[in-house]
């Protein structure tokens, strides 16, 4: 519909209702006029509750580290495998959550996916007080807390929509990047609730070995108050677009497309890398470094990569190329992990951390640029909706295969050093997938 003739059907003062049935985001009059508003709306309301549900599906890795110390008996395989969990069901979920918007809308899909998170923090915050826990109920009360990881792809799918696809850069980069600050959010917090004696709310805290109480529930159940008055925002100020039903056939075409699976690879690299390494570094740490006391400093290098993100899809739409900025940040990202490796094997903690910061700095601005180029290679709005939300699944997997990276490697060869020789050569391998299909002169894409 040309931009005088929609205005004509909508008239001067058009309900919501009326604005969202006739949802034209390229049609520059309507944007201006009725659209830009509530995409608004529904980019920051989404944005906060992506950020909680990044708050949830790492809360345990901010608890995993000190389970043995207040009681708990589990091996150092157990404890990494339950760290991992959170993000094998999330990743898994993100395959089914990409299709919510489209099916039940993305007001719908948002507000049901937030109270779930519900379920898991209450009942893993009860398992908490009691050392008795079985292994086997942790397993299933960790891997429901991987339900927040899935929101993500949902969200992604859904924010698409609202944008044209000269702001979809930025748009998409804020949506993702605030809602991975949940990451250095509950790092930052987890340390404050687990010594703040809140019994009286929450229940007593157990007693370490040296001592000192902990309250573990303290993490589960805080979040849950944030969690309820979310739903209200969610029911106040997003909308479910009428987004057309896609049919099977349409759904499964993306998979025979190269590009699905080589933006899969690229995207992996960068936000796996990010939610995987947010899940094991305070283990990693506690390995590698057990005189260093890291809780207050964790949740820097997810806050940088978080913070980055948003700038690396602006980026990318600044200079009309996100496989360019992608490709760059990929090379520091390289020099970054053999500056880790480095750290470790000197045992030089200043290295190893300022490397891990630039590692994920570099994340950061692979995540937003990325993204960006999915909308450039798949001109069907949708096919990119579904590809964006694809992605993030496969990408996902990073938070279950880091820390059982790190675990194999350390149950093998009692070193992660053979786990950083593969993720070196992953990057290596993403470097040459994105200049080769992407920013060579001749791979025939501007993205």
């Amino acid at each position: 519909m040309s931009e005088n003739n929609v205005l004509q059907v909508l008239g001067d003062k058009p309900s919501r209702q009326e604005i969202l049935a006739h949802w034209e985001p390229e049609n520059e009059a309507f944007w201006n006029a009725f659209g830009q508003k509530i995409a608004k709306q529904n980019l920051y309301t989404s944005t906060w509750a992506l950020t909680l549900s990044f708050v949830v599906w790492t809360l345990w890795a901010t608890i995993a580290a000190k389970l043995n110390a207040v009681g708990f008996h589990f091996t150092d395989e157990q404890i990494f495998t339950l760290a991992a969990l959170p993000g094998l069901v999330g990743a898994t979920g993100r395959l089914l959550y990409t299709y919510l918007p489209g099916l039940i809308g993305g007001k719908n899909s948002t507000f049901i996916t937030t109270a779930l998170l519900l379920l898991p923090i209450i009942g893993l915050g009860n398992a908490l007080q009691d050392t008795t826990t079985s292994y086997d109920t942790f397993v299933l009360l960790v891997s429901f807390i991987g339900i927040a990881g899935a929101n993500f792809s949902a969200s992604m799918a859904n924010i698409g929509f609202f944008f044209p696809k000269a702001h979809k850069g930025l748009a998409l980069g804020i949506n993702a990047g605030v809602g991975n600050l949940g990451v250095s959010l509950i790092y930052l917090t987890a340390p404050l609730l687990l010594g703040w004696n809140l019994s009286s709310f929450f229940g007593p805290g157990l007693i370490t070995t040296d001592g000192t109480p902990l309250f573990l529930q303290n993490v589960c159940y805080f979040w849950a108050i944030p969690t309820i008055l979310t739903l209200v925002l969610i029911w106040l100020f997003m909308d479910n677009l009428p987004l057309p039903k896609q049919s099977p056939k349409s759904i499964f075409s993306i998979f025979g497309n190269k590009h699905t699976w080589l933006m899969c690879w690229i995207y992996t690299c960068g936000f796996g890398s990010f939610i995987g390494f947010s899940a094991a570094l305070g283990l990693l740490v506690t390995k590698e470094f057990p005189e260093i006391s890291f809780s207050m400093a964790s949740f820097l290098g997810p806050f940088i990569g978080a913070s980055v993100r948003p700038l690396g899809g602006w980026l990318a739409d600044k200079i009309n190329s996100g496989s360019r900025i992608t490709l760059l940040s990929l090379f520091v990202m390289l020099a970054a992990s053999l500056a880790v490796l480095a750290g470790i094997q000197s045992h030089n903690f200043m290295i190893f951390f300022g490397a891990f910061l630039l590692l994920f700095l570099t994340t950061g601005f692979v995540n937003g640029a990325s993204f960006r180029m999915i909308p450039y290679i798949f001109n069907n709005p949708f096919h990119s909706s579904l590809v964006t939300g694809f992605t993030a699944a496969i990408a996902a997997y990073g938070a279950f295969l880091i820390p059982k990276i790190f675990g194999w490697s350390y149950s093998n060869f009692q070193s992660v050093t053979p786990a950083f020789y593969l993720l070196i050569a992953f990057t290596a391998s993403t470097i040459l997938i994105t200049w080769w299909f992407y920013d060579r002169k001749g791979s025939g894409m501007n993205c």
